[in-house]
């Protein structure tokens, strides 16, 4: 099968279309003018090819009528929206299938051998078309019929026959005959599963026939293909199966793969002949069985990747199979040439990145028998072709934007891809000084390896001349200095040594000398290039130049020495030239401007690309090299646009490094365009990098650049923005807290990053209200000129009066020179050791906080326990001064409701003992303290305070009488107020200070009591329970207790204790216990029940002992007494007693349920007995009759009472007597419910005794089952 590769590629290329045939039928003088040789029938074939991507039909013209209808049939060709199935069988939509219609007597139609029809099967017509016409139905039995059965015999054809009717529109026998014969010939050639004929009336319209026609010849198409691909896929499934055997011959699984893949291509079903192409290329890297990688033609070093008919196939077969290199490009070439015809260019541009990838690593593999650099210069030509292709394939705006943006970025990948291996082969002739010798760039080279080739190439015998202007060049090249003198070491370009590698590389190396292999030149350690050109040793130089202007006789014994850098070069520019093809190519590297030009091209591109997709940043860093070639040619204004783009980058993404390699080349350009502002603005930003980017005289000279602009009269001044290199802020600890109207000094910490001192003209700061935005942002200014060392520095401003609120640092501003300046960053606050912390973090502390009008004084309460209630206490109050003398002070008081002020006593005030006296008393001259004590008289709420206080803390003794009538109930505790505020008549504005004082008045008891126990004969022991609320000892010298109607004394005691224990002492905050003997009195009528009184007074006569600094105390004494009155109080309090209950009048009993279960709507009967306890002369407030009143008490929601709620229900005065009361109830939800309650409302609780008591809780089930809705089992 491999013999029939060239008639193979040969069909493919010519016919590229399909094939329909058809056949006509006669008439009666038709027959006589036209006969066959066997039946009397002239027969003709109409044959419809499609090129490449058409479909081929035969026609058969029995009757010679393609003449007339040609025109038709052509006129409706491409057919619309075929319907054709893919490889899977699905159906598929072809929007336009061309096609063309060939005669069956055409040539191309000629038979064939078998074993040929085999093989070129997708060239074979897809479908027949059969042109009868027939105007006698015994013509058509006898003629036409017979002949129609002998072209249909064939079961592989795909067939369909058009009647054409030519009878005119009056004749209407012979339209009626046409109808019959028609009829007739549908029912011999057509069939319920499938209809074979058509009518074509030539006279009439057939608005429907060529939708018809269109249909069958669809249909013979998909039948034909899917019979076609069935067999091609068995075939193919044969050799599949035998590929791993020695019989194997990849040359005939390729033809039938690419025949199928190309029938899928003439159908217009791209996608399954790009799988076929797909799948071919993975079975031929599978196989492995390619001996010869090829590559050695000339022009071979120019990618085929996009032309696969670059080479014939027979050009490349080698055995049973394809050489890799050309071979593997034809696929991928056909495989593009598909996905363009279905509008794919990103997946073009994808693949074929990925295919030049991996195509490398087999060109790396036989790079030695390749011709020299035949990769790099592959890979260029590759890209740019790609490149070219799919940037005219795509169309923007109608893929998706992130398919956009990847089809850009792969464009970019190309871009930088042929970017570098050009750089490569600009390198290796001599133009790696004309390099730009940046981070990219050296990242880039300094990983590609060199070439190697098996021998590296040598110096022409010709090429003296050559060898000595690449010597000059090397000599007169010099390495770019930098702005500001900076010194670098200068990144290499390439991996290793040139003059290593290709010496190393050559045939018949002599050892020779390490001397004369490098030249002379130390340095070589460092690379080739410039760095071999550093600090050359006088004797090595001379050396050098006796080489340089040594003759050309020398070069004919260079293989037997080293050779030096120059004859490197131009043995490989002559290499290259022997192994370029392309003239473009090689004319970008004819020359060093030529180069450049292509250089820039490049680099543009990949930038532009970038720069549209995702990869920004690669964009932005190969404007950097774009900038350095404007640079090189002086076109500063590009370079510095640039530029500026590459520092924003790096300064964004924090890499510093990369930052000190290119601001210095902003820098510059800033300075040759005289652009003051920006250069600058670089001055500072390379101060603000690490110090360790630079050595120390290259930061002042950076100092030295911008004091000198600062100094010098600026065309157009901006202010300049020194955030990175200046930072503040406030210092550790607090923030300072002023008042309103308050002077003050801020302390400032600023971090200067210059390398030396440098002197501020003028520096402010402006401070930032927290809260109010109204307020707006206020500004302080030193006073004078301040110098900033490196490193930490705090500076103190001072502080005019600010508005209440809090305030946060805001921007630092100032002038060096002429030349204003800002910064808005902000640091934290470091360790006091640390000089060179600098943060760029926003503090959210405020650093001044601003209170409304300050207080001159703190008043406080001295005693914050509890004084005496109803007596004079000296209430006491704290005078703190606070930084304000209190010289001429007045202290106005005012009490609140309940208070009253002994105005006729004396004020007292004395020095407070537990704080130190104010340092700067000690300090101030004349401060001496007068006296410890001063006794004053109250006016008019007013006091003067002495001088002796009016800057030491002292204590302000006022007697406070808490004034309460009502009497003690338990404990009597009360919060009153006293309002002071100072005034001083001294200072011009009046400055009042408010301040409310809560002062705690409280009986001394707590008074509580309980039932200690009750004796056989009805007395009750009352324990009366006192609770001391004083920080005091307090003395008890008598008590006694007034009962309350119903109750009396047990005996003969007049109300005092039963054991007199007096005095009794009772510490402060501790307890006692008083025991009175009562008993129940006599039984009151109706008519005294409004007249008794409710509550027992307690009367306690005591006294006590206190201090006034801590609490309660004794009385302040309004006139003198005798010291036997002074000590003697009188408490009294008020105790409610109720009859026991352990003696009730009536029991209340709940008599329990019926055993049944309670369920919801049930009624249950709820009884409850009531039985008298004590005859009714014993409990007259029961009333005088013979009934008691009752009422239930039920949860509405729980229960339904069916009886009465409330009525009333007779029963005996006799002890003993009883009587049931029962109530329907109907519980309503189920659960734990509470039942109901039966109250007695006209008795009072402590006379019922409920025996038996209630549940608290009954169980209420839920109703039963309905039988209505019961199914009987």
């Amino acid at each position: 099968m491999a013999n029939f590769l060239a008639q193979f590629q040969s069909i493919k290329s010519s016919c590229d279309h399909l094939i329909i045939a058809g056949t006509r039928a006669h008439t009666k003088e038709q027959k006589k003018k036209f006969t066959h040789p066997s039946s009397g029938i002239k027969s003709s074939c109409c044959i419809c090819n499609l090129n490449f991507h058409h479909e081929c039909f035969p026609v058969e013209d029995v009757s010679d009528l393609w003449p007339l209808v040609k025109k038709g049939f052509e006129e409706r060709l491409p057919f619309k929206r075929a319907c054709l199935n893919n490889k899977t069988r699905n159906p598929v939509f072809v929007e336009k299938l061309p096609a063309e219609y060939i005669l069956t007597t055409d040539a191309r139609l000629r038979s064939r051998f078998p074993h040929e029809l085999a093989l070129f099967w997708f060239r074979e017509p897809y479908a027949t078309v059969i042109l009868v016409t027939c105007e006698d139905l015994d013509e058509f039995k006898t003629i036409l019929k017979p002949r129609l059965k002998l072209l249909v015999q064939n079961d592989e054809r795909e067939w369909f026959i058009v009647f054409v009717s030519k009878a005119p529109p009056h004749n209407d026998q012979a339209t009626k005959m046409a109808k019959k014969v028609y009829a007739k010939l549908e029912v011999d050639f057509s069939s319920k599963k499938r209809e074979r004929c058509c009518k074509l009336d030539i006279h009439g319209l057939e608005i429907n026939f060529w939708e018809d026609l269109e249909s069958k010849i669809t249909e013979c198409i998909r039948n034909t293909l899917d019979r076609r691909v069935q067999f091609y896929e068995d075939e193919i499934r044969k050799l599949s199966e035998q590929r791993f055997l020695p019989v194997w011959n990849f040359c005939n699984f390729f033809i039938l793969k690419e025949s199928l893949a190309f029938m899928f291509e003439m159908s217009h079903l791209h996608e399954d002949s790009l799988r076929e192409y797909d799948e071919l290329e993975l079975c031929y890297l599978e196989t492995g069985k390619h001996r010869d990688f090829g590559g050695m033609d000339r022009g071979d070093d120019h990618a085929a990747l996009l032309n696969p008919g670059n080479k014939p196939l027979m050009q490349i077969v080698q055995d049973d199979s394809f050489r890799e290199f050309e071979f593997r490009q034809y696929l991928f070439a056909s495989q593009a040439k598909l996905l363009f015809k279905l509008n794919r260019p990103f997946e073009v541009a994808s693949r074929g990145y990925s295919f030049i990838i991996g195509f490398s690593k087999s060109l790396v593999l036989h790079e030695s028998i390749l011709p020299f650099c035949m990769r790099e210069v592959w890979i260029i030509t590759a890209c740019m072709d790609l490149i070219k292709a799919t940037a005219s394939h795509y169309s923007d705006g109608l893929v998706a934007p992130d398919i956009e943006k990847e089809f850009y970025r792969v464009q970019g990948d190309l871009y930088s891809l042929c970017r570098i291996k050009f750089m490569r082969l600009a390198y290796l002739i001599g133009y790696g000084a004309n390099i730009e010798r940046s981070p990219a760039n050296s990242a880039s080279l300094s990983m590609l390896p060199w070439p190697k080739p098996a021998v590296w190439p040598s110096v022409p015998p010709d090429a003296s001349s050559e060898v000595l202007v690449k010597e000059k060049m090397i000599l007169q090249a010099t390495p770019r200095v930098k702005h500001f003198g900076i010194q670098r070491k200068q990144l290499p370009l390439e991996p290793s040594v040139l003059l290593r590698e290709a010496n190393r590389r050559r045939a018949s190396l002599s050892a020779g000398n390490v001397f004369e292999l490098f030249d002379g030149r130390s340095g070589f350690n460092n690379g080739s290039g410039p760095e071999l050109r550093m600090s050359p040793a006088p004797k090595a130089h001379a050396i050098a130049i006796s080489r340089t202007n040594s003759t050309p006789g020398n070069f004919e014994s260079s293989i037997d020495r080293p050779m030096r850098l120059a004859e490197i070069y131009v043995a490989a520019e002559h290499a290259l030239q022997t192994t370029i093809s392309d003239p473009d190519l090689w004319k970008s590297l004819s020359s060093l401007a030529e180069f450049e030009q292509k250089y820039l091209e490049l680099s543009k591109g990949a930038a532009d690309n970038y720069n549209r997709s995702w990869w920004k940043r690669h964009g932005v860093v190969l404007d950097g090299e774009i900038a350095a070639v404007c640079y090189k040619h002086g076109n500063f204004d590009l370079a510095a646009k640039s530029y500026e783009k590459v520092c924003a980058l790096y300064a964004g993404e924090g890499w510093q490094d990369l930052l000190a390699e290119v601001l210095p080349n902003l820098a510059e350009c800033q300075k040759i365009l005289n652009d003051q502002a920006g250069y600058l603005s670089s001055c500072v930003r390379l101060l603000s990098l690490d110090k360790g980017l630079f050595l120390t005289k290259e930061r002042q000279l950076f100092q030295s650049e911008v004091v000198r602009l600062a100094h010098s009269e600026m065309k157009h001044p901006v202010p300049l923005d020194v955030s990175s290199l200046i930072t503040f802020s406030g210092n550790s600890g607090p923030p300072l807290e002023l008042c309103d109207g308050d002077p003050g000094t801020l302390s400032v910490t600023v971090w200067s990053g210059f390398p030396d001192d440098i002197t501020l003209e003028s520096l402010s700061l402006t401070l930032t209200a927290t809260h109010n935005a109204d307020e707006g942002i206020k500004a302080i200014r030193s006073s004078g000129a301040t110098i900033l060392k490196p490193g930490r520095n705090t500076i103190t401003l001072s502080l005019p009066p600010q508005k209440p609120g809090s305030y946060v640092l805001g921007v630092l501003t100032g002038q060096i020179g002429q030349l204003r300046f800002r910064s808005h960053n902000f640091s934290r606050g470091g360790p006091a050791d640390s000089d060179d912390l600098m943060s760029y973090e926003k503090p959210t502390r405020p650093i001044l906080k601003v209170f409304k009008p300050r207080s001159l004084v703190d008043l406080a309460a001295a005693v914050s326990s509890a004084f005496l209630i109803n007596e004079p206490q000296w209430v006491g109050i704290i005078v703190t001064p606070i930084n304000y003398s209190l010289k001429g002070a007045v202290l106005h008081i005012d009490t609140g409701p309940g208070l009253r002020i002994e105005e006729s006593h004396v004020i007292e005030m004395e020095r407070y003992s537990n704080t130190s006296e104010n340092a700067d008393c000690s300090k101030n001259d004349g401060c001496t303290v007068a006296e410890e004590l001063t006794r004053m008289t109250l006016k008019d709420g007013r006091v003067e305070l002495p001088d002796w206080a009016n800057k030491i803390t002292s204590v302000l003794w006022v007697p406070v009488c808490a004034i309460s009538d009502g009497l003690a109930q338990g404990t009597s505790a009360d919060s009153k107020t006293l309002l002071f505020w100072l005034s001083n008549p001294h200072l011009k504005f009046s400055a009042l200070i408010d301040r409310t004082l809560a002062v705690h008045f409280t009986d001394p008891f707590h008074v509580s009591t309980r039932v200690a126990d009750k004796c056989d004969d009805g007395t009750l022991l009352l324990q009366v329970i006192l609770h001391s609320q004083v920080k005091a000892s307090v003395t008890i010298y008598d008590a006694w207790l007034d009962l309350q109607d119903g109750f009396a004394h047990s005996g003969e005691c007049d109300g005092r204790p039963t054991s007199a224990f007096f005095p009794l002492v009772v510490s402060p905050t501790s307890r006692a216990a008083i025991l009175f003997s009562i008993c129940l009195g006599t039984t009151v009528t109706k008519d005294d029940v409004k007249a008794m009184r409710s509550d027992s007074i307690l009367n306690i006569t005591y006294g006590i002992t206190g201090d006034r600094a801590l609490g309660a105390h004794t009385p302040v004494p309004m006139e003198p007494i005798g010291p036997e009155d002074a000590q003697r109080l009188t408490f009294k309090s008020a105790i409610v007693l109720q009859q026991p209950v352990l003696d009730p009048c009536l029991a209340l009993g709940f008599l329990p349920l019926p055993l049944s279960d309670l369920r919801v709507g049930q009624l249950v009967t709820m009884k409850w007995r009531v039985e008298r306890l004590k005859y009714f002369e014993e409990n007259a407030v029961l009333g005088n009759n013979d009934e008691i009143l009752y009422e239930v008490d039920a949860n509405t929601e729980h229960w339904m009472i069916a009886g009465r709620k409330r009525g009333h229900v007779p029963l005996s005065m006799k002890k003993g007597s009883r009587i049931e009361i029962s109530v329907l109830c109907l519980p309503l939800i189920a659960g734990y419910v509470r039942p109901p309650q039966l109250g007695l409302p006209r008795v009072d609780d402590t006379n019922i005794s409920c025996n038996p008591p209630g549940p608290h809780l009954v169980c209420v089930l839920p109703p039963a089952l309905s039988s209505s809705f019961c199914i009987p089992a």
